[in-house]
């Protein structure tokens, strides 16, 4: 249901090209007599009316066959209507003679509930199966090959080959890893399905739901992980690591219990689950982890307790990387392992904690914080709050709205353009004031608006045209990634301009002179260079190759781009990430040259001084990301800020600063508090020597607590790229889809022995799909053997079998089915039979069976707009049998027990269509929409015993004028 307006999203019951209600008024309007049969009172349906005097009462209690089809088919069909909506049946009183219908099995409600909790019927994606809901859309065919390496199936796409044997490499390295760190072996192939980008990933049908922010999934039912090329080989590398510490996890406790398939798993909090695959895939020194503990250590209230940590305020895998950091720390990282296997056993990481550490989870916690303060609180007196370098533009503390990032100042440093979630709904793109702070527009809003389907806010920043007046950004858009050019003034856009060939577009950076745009772009699932010419509509490639170019920045004159790369610091024969550092590209040569800041940390974020002489970055060779501006000529680094927490985006390498060549200002934004601000720098900021710290020598500002510890196995396995790297790539095969079973829905058993006589029935459900999750089979199947006994068991049975094809965009399903229902009733009374009086008892129960073969097919335009059409033929048939036992008044012997089965009528035979428009933008709230509009349009003619056409129109809206409440109307 549509729970703000009590309205269906999926259609029922139970056909999408049939309606009982419909059948229901279509014989009440042409067959106004029904019901009446031998008696002249009305009944309501599937009562047995009892003649008007006991002697008239037929032996065999048989329908008169005199009574016409249509009013057999009416009572029925409304009766069926009533059943399915839960309508009770009469009991009543005719004379002497007791009618007590009852319902014996409504095959149809078990058999479909249990059916949409294992597969949509016909159906065109999770979206398209509804009656409203948004599109999951295929922008691309994608035609997956196999690269087998020795433990591991990679499922790829041409494009990204060279990737692929990247992956498999360094799935091996990490199944080595994880082999030692849990103690255990993967009990066979581990799948892994590869994305060349993130919008790419996005259409994968392997799992529902991928929002903009997933790096990743570890499914249940095939234990498949599916991922993307993160741009950088370190992030990529990250990302595989921790999904295969999922995918150990899953092992583990499928082997542990045998009921489970991850079951068990599910149980434990997030914090527990996903911190762990955190602490194991970086390790305990990560600076952007830390940043979010020593913020919340300058207030003891914001410190949790490990209870505190299943709090959904507590980011799960900051937090319980932090927490696993502690706990491996003090006791070893062996103990990881100890205490996932004693929470699988007790479904409780309470129980774990005590079982295998000795202490309760608040002896732990209070251990804990006591660590972070010995660590953090000498660091935070020695650093300053960002309030002491610039004044707040976006964030402050009167807005509840935590997320701003990627400042990009105007070329007058008047106006700043920026991503926030002043909208509640969504992150959008607003322009304001510096002076004042305040929004002058919000320039796009995603919330309801299907153009966009992301604005790379996670990891990018926009750029400005020279003259202030127009601004650029990447985006997707119908699954590509495009420049859009806006008029700031306007709040409209300008220019579009798309390419089909790329992943994402990162970062844009206007040139000088207005004619180019330098960009980082995925192609091919790495990350490179390019730069658009914007006159010539022509495309530039400067780079091509596995090494990373990330946030290009045109120089003043317009003849250098400094950019972000691991080229000078990565081995790709050994798959080994080094530090991000600084580079500049020469426009006339055409060469790449290193520049040299610090030896250990991220150098990121380039942004030029006026004099095109000094670079502003961000750096966290301290241990903290602080600004830095390095004067090239002279080779000299010195410090803008020394922060408590540190300059940050949404992510440890999401763009954060940005300079202002006019005005000589810069923005940046910050972690404080929990939120992340935007702040900005007045004037030429006071400059500090910057201290190197040595090589090899770990800041402890980026050591997560405790600062000794028991156990080093796991760094050591993270710093050695060596162990269990393979020297062969692996072997190609072709993809064949396959179907295997994913589930057994939970079978069901009943049987009953009363005065109607025995039942026995159960039920099971199947789904099957392939490794890719383009096609799907679902199974179902309800049995009752009442009233016929075992050998009629067709009779009773409800089936339904499905299937559904998802590869391209137009989907397309199939479904043949079998649904009886079937309802009865008692009759007594007395009746003459061969001289002597005698009782007689009849059983009568009523079947009627829906046969049909449908079909449908979905074009989703967008998220948000699709076309369905469908179509079928169904067969409602309508049989009854009747039971009569005559037994002596005198003797009280049997005197004769019959069984006759007989049709009620002729049977029903319908063509069904329909063809619908279907437009739906809203956003869910915790149990409704509370904006946006859904609407669908609908024409549903139907061909046969009964001819007609059904027209509907819903239209529903929401309005949010206030934060938190929804006005909705229909």
């Amino acid at each position: 249901m549509d729970p703000a307006l009590g309205g269906p999203i999926k259609q029922g019951p139970p056909y999408d090209l049939i309606s009982q209600r419909t059948l229901g008024r279509l014989y009440r309007r042409f067959a106004p007599g029904y019901g009446s049969a031998r008696s002249p009172g009305k009944t309501r349906p599937f009562e047995r009316p009892c003649s008007g005097t006991l002697q008239q009462l037929s032996p065999t209690g048989e329908v008169n066959p005199s009574r016409s089809s249509v009013e057999s088919h009416k009572s029925l069909a409304t009766g069926l209507a009533r059943l399915w909506h839960g309508e009770p049946c009469a009991c009543t009183r005719i004379r002497s003679a007791k009618v007590c219908p009852m319902s014996l099995h409504s095959h149809a409600r078990v058999l479909f509930l249990v059916l949409a909790a294992t597969v949509g019927l016909a159906s065109t994606a999770d979206a398209q199966t509804s009656y409203f809901g948004r599109n999951k859309v295929q922008h691309k065919e994608f035609k997956f090959e196999i690269l087998k390496t020795e433990h591991f199936d990679i499922y790829f796409y041409p494009e990204e080959r060279e990737a692929a044997v990247q992956v498999g490499r360094m799935a091996e390295r990490w199944r080595a890893r994880l082999s030692q760190l849990f103690e255990h072996s993967l009990t066979a192939p581990q799948a892994i399905v590869l994305y060349a980008s993130s919008p790419d990933f996005q259409q994968t049908n392997v799992v529902q739901g991928i929002g903009e922010g997933t790096g990743g999934v570890t499914e249940s039912l095939k234990q498949r992980v599916v991922l993307p090329m993160a741009g950088t080989l370190a992030d990529t590398d990250h990302v595989l690591g921790h999904e295969l510490v999922h995918a150990f996890q899953y092992d583990i406790a499928s082997r542990q219990r045998s009921d489970s398939m991850g079951s068990a798993l599910e149980t434990l909090p997030l914090w527990f689950i996903e911190g762990m695959a955190e602490y194991f895939s970086i390790g305990h020194i990560d600076s952007h982890t830390a940043m979010w503990i020593r913020d919340a250590s300058r207030q003891d209230e914001k410190l949790p307790t490990i209870q505190q940590l299943n709090d959904s305020r507590y980011f799960p895998y900051r937090w319980g990387q932090a927490m696993w950091a502690y706990v491996a720390g003090r006791w070893g990282d062996q103990t990881v392992r100890a205490l996932l296997d004693a929470a699988l056993r007790a479904r409780s990481t309470e129980v774990a904690f005590k079982s295998v550490l000795g202490l309760t989870s608040d002896e732990i916690s209070k251990g804990w914080h006591e660590a972070i303060h010995a660590q953090y609180q000498p660091i935070l007196e020695a650093t300053e709050r960002v309030t002491t370098y610039g004044r707040t533009v976006a964030g402050d503390d009167k807005a509840r709205h935590g997320l701003n990032v990627s400042p990009s100042l105007s070329p007058d440093g008047r106006r700043i353009v920026y991503f926030s979630q002043r909208g509640l709904l969504s992150v959008d793109l607003y322009l304001a004031d510096v002076e004042t702070g305040r929004i002058i527009r919000r320039l796009v809003n995603t919330a309801i608006d299907p153009h966009f389907t992301s604005l790379q806010f996670i990891g990018s920043a926009g750029s400005w045209h020279p003259q202030g007046r127009q601004f650029v950004f990447g985006a997707i858009s119908n699954g590509r990634p495009e420049l859009t050019i806006i008029d700031v003034d306007r709040g409209e856009r300008v220019r579009e301009i798309p390419f089909s060939d790329l992943g994402e577009i990162l970062n844009p950076s206007w040139s000088p002179d207005g004619r180019s745009i330098a960009f980082s772009a995925t192609k091919a699932g790495f990350s490179d260079l390019f730069i658009y010419d914007l006159e010539k509509s022509a495309l530039r490639q400067i780079t091509s190759d596995a090494f990373a170019e990330l946030q290009p920045a045109w120089s003043p004159d317009g003849q250098r781009v400094a950019l972000v790369t691991d080229r000078f610091s990565t081995d790709l024969s050994t798959l080994k990430s080094g530090a991000l550092s600084l580079a500049v590209f020469d426009v006339t040569s055409g060469e790449i040259t290193g520049l040299t800041t610090f030896e250990r940390g991220k150098s990121i974020n380039p942004q030029w001084h006026p004099d095109g002489r000094q670079l502003y970055f961000l750096s966290d060779q301290s241990g903290i990301t602080n600004l830095y501006v390095l004067n090239i000529p002279e080779g000299r680094t010195r410090q803008v800020t020394n922060l408590d927490t540190g300059a940050s985006g949404v992510t440890a390498l999401s763009p954060a600063l940005s300079s202002s060549l006019d005005a000589r200002r810069l923005a940046f934004s910050a972690y404080d508090a929990g939120q992340l601000k935007i702040y900005l720098i007045d004037g030429t900021p006071a400059l500090i020597e910057a201290t190197a710290l040595t090589a090899g020598v770990e800041p402890s500002a980026a050591v997560l607590p405790p600062a000794s510890r028991a156990s080093d196995l796991l760094a050591k396995l993270l710093h050695d790229p060596n162990v269990g790297l393979p020297e062969s790539n692996g072997d190609v095969v072709p993809y064949r889809p396959r179907l295997s079973l994913d589930f057994v829905g939970q079978p069901y058993v009943s049987a009953g022995v009363n005065r109607f006589g025995t039942s026995v029935g159960g039920g099971l459900s199947f789904l099957w799909s392939d490794m890719l999750g383009d096609q799907v089979l679902g199974a179902a199947f309800d049995v009752n053997t009442y009233g016929t006994g075992i050998d009629d068991i067709f009779k009773n049975t409800g089936a339904v079998l499905g299937y559904e094809n998802r590869k391209k965009r137009w989907n397309w399903g199939v479904s043949i089915e079998q649904v009886p229902y079937v309802t009865g009733g008692i009759l007594t009374g007395l009746t003459t039979t061969g001289g002597q009086l005698a009782f007689v008892e009849e059983t009568i129960i009523q079947r009627q069976t829906f046969r049909g073969l449908n079909g449908a097919v979905a074009y989703p335009f967008n998220q948000t707009r699709r076309l369905e059409f469908g179509g079928g033929y169904q067969q409602v048939s309508f049989d009854q049998e009747v039971r009569t036992i005559l037994t002596s008044l005198q003797t009280g012997q049997e005197i004769s027990d019959q069984t006759e089965t007989t049709s009620l009528a002729g049977a029903l035979r319908l063509g069904t269509a329909t063809a619908a428009i279907v437009s739906d933008n809203s956003l869910f709230g915790a149990t409704s929409p509370i904006a946006g509009h859904r609407s669908r349009l609908a024409v549903m003619p139907t061909l046969g015993t009964i001819s007609y056409t059904g027209m509907m129109v819903d239209y529903r809206r929401y309005f949010m004028p206030v934060d938190f409440y929804t006005i909705a109307g229909r």
